[in-house]
């Protein structure tokens, strides 16, 4: 499913038809307050079915663009496109590598999961993140020079042919919507992903060589280390004694959602300072160990792992893409913390309103 998805989402990149749904910003140029906003909207959603890391790759000089022309600062958005691009990763378990951990922790249970598993959750977040940042957040974004960088120019895909582009987005929309009707149609979503990738290949849309290159063997091999990690720290009784040490300091029969709280919080803090996926690797099968050792529905504390765990917006080695746009954006390192922080907050308090009642711990 990870190379598959890699090699689909890949094609949208090679043939300009992201670059080509990115530009519909343009639009909405009238005032910066509106262009933030479809900025978010926009890399948001594209994000929930694409690379995150890619997607911000791919607009970045586009909205560099768009703010050179309209005279806006770059400083205040590419900020929010970059949080977008994380806060998108939760709309579907094809986000991000590390909502797909999430996804085999719970069926390794026996727990079915479905491909918007994370949406309820997700869609709020993002529309409350956006609507924040439309009304107040944008306060809070650094109001900069265009910063010493310039942005790499944006590829010149006017040589693409029409065709490609759309059998791209086609051929993307149909797996998705494959991915979606998993149960009825019979057909397994990594089966899905696979024919996609094939058909994009054997028509010439995207060529061996590029779909080889947009595999990210990273995310590949790390997922695959998660799920040894995941089993060792079962089998020899590891999680157990780490979630046990949780609990124990937390006195007898702790309320769930204090552990809710501190999962949370542990995986925040973790992930602005190492790989979001590499986090989520570590903190999932605790996770799972503490639910379990409450005798609770595991799913709540799972979710609000993997979210908790994309939560890098607090500091510029949070995620690739935070890095990606230091230079063009002229940003420091408080800038990250003083509008990063409160966007985490924002998500906190989603989360911890709708998880009990969507994915209650007991019933």
């Amino acid at each position: 499913l990870f190379v598959a998805m890699f090699i689909v989402g890949g094609a949208l990149f090679e043939t300009g038809m992201a670059n080509k749904i990115g530009s519909l910003v343009t639009r909405f140029a009238k005032s910066e307050r509106l262009l933030i906003v479809a900025v978010m909207t926009i890399v948001g959603i594209m994000s929930g079915f694409l690379s995150n890391t890619g997607t911000a790759a791919v607009l970045i000089p586009v909205v560099c663009g768009i703010a050179d022309e309209s005279g806006y600062s770059r400083s205040r958005l590419l900020m929010p496109l970059v949080f977008a691009a994380a806060l998108g990763g939760n709309l579907s378990i094809i986000g991000a590598p590390g909502n797909l951990m999430g996804v085999n922790a719970l069926q390794e249970m026996g727990i079915p999961t479905s491909f918007f598993m994370y949406a309820p959750v997700g869609v709020p977040m993002l529309v409350l993140s956006i609507v924040f940042f439309g009304l107040f957040g944008y306060k809070l974004l650094p109001d900069g020079t265009h910063g010493g960088e310039a942005p790499e120019a944006p590829k010149d895909y006017s040589n693409v042919p029409a065709w490609k582009q759309t059998v791209s987005l086609v051929v993307l929309v149909v797996v998705i919507l494959a991915m979606i009707f998993e149960d009825r149609i019979g057909i397994k979503i990594q089966v899905s992903a696979c024919i996609g990738a094939i058909v994009l290949v054997l028509t010439g849309v995207i060529s061996e060589k590029e779909a080889l290159k947009s595999i990210d063997l990273k995310a590949v091999l790390l997922f695959g280390g998660s799920l040894a990690l995941a089993k060792a720290l079962e089998t020899t009784g590891a999680g157990t004694m780490i979630a046990d040490v949780i609990v124990g300091a937390l006195g007898t029969n702790p309320n769930p959602m204090v552990l809710l709280v501190v999962i949370f919080v542990v995986g925040c803090a973790l992930t602005n300072f190492m790989s979001n996926t590499a986090t989520t690797a570590l903190m999932v099968p605790i996770a799972t160990s503490l639910a379990e050792s409450l005798g609770a529905d595991p799913r709540s504390m799972i979710i609000a792992t993997v979210i908790a765990c994309s939560c890098a917006y607090a500091t510029p080695i949070g995620m690739p893409a935070n890095t990606m746009v230091v230079g063009l954006g002229g940003y420091k390192f408080k800038d990250y913390v003083k509008a990063g922080l409160p966007l985490i907050a924002v998500v906190f308090v989603v989360c911890m309103v709708l998880l009990p009642i969507l994915f209650p711990f007991y019933g």
